[in-house]
């Protein structure tokens, strides 16, 4: 069954994002990011490149013709996923494909709406009898 953990009271979610499919990818693990759209992924894509400063986190689109031998990929249309390790989710509602991954990432921020619509993902898994972890990230900056 798929494991799932809340990142919630998070300042900056592109850049949690990173610092998370970096770590990932720091452990032998492939990525896939699921934006809400074109331009959450081309801010991601460019977050990317500079984060971390002094490290390469490889990364490209998910129609990208090396996406399936590419540790992190960036998806904003939909794509079939490549791969089942860890699926990062940046969108609002629950990824269709969410329970082929080994783990789901949920990032909440501290807007009233996407504190909402990530109360109703929450519900949404722990209703179908996930186990959902949370990390409050507020915690984590003192």
């Amino acid at each position: 069954m798929t494991q799932i953990d809340f990142y919630t009271r998070v300042d900056d979610k592109l850049r949690t994002a990173c610092r998370l499919a970096a770590k990932a990818f720091s452990h032998g693990m492939r990525v896939m990011v699921r934006c809400p759209d074109a331009e959450a992924a081309a801010r991601f894509d460019r977050l990317l490149w500079t984060a971390p400063a002094i490290g390469f986190v490889p990364h490209c689109p998910a129609r990208d013709p090396l996406a399936p031998v590419t540790p992190i990929v960036i998806d904003s249309d939909g794509a079939e996923p490549l791969h089942d390790e860890l699926l990062l989710n940046l969108g609002p509602e629950w990824p269709p494909h969410f329970s082929r991954f080994r783990r789901l990432i949920e990032i909440v921020g501290l807007d009233d709406e996407d504190c909402r619509v990530a109360r109703e993902r929450f519900r949404f898994y722990r209703d179908r009898g996930y186990e959902i972890r949370t990390h409050d990230l507020s915690k984590a900056a003192r």
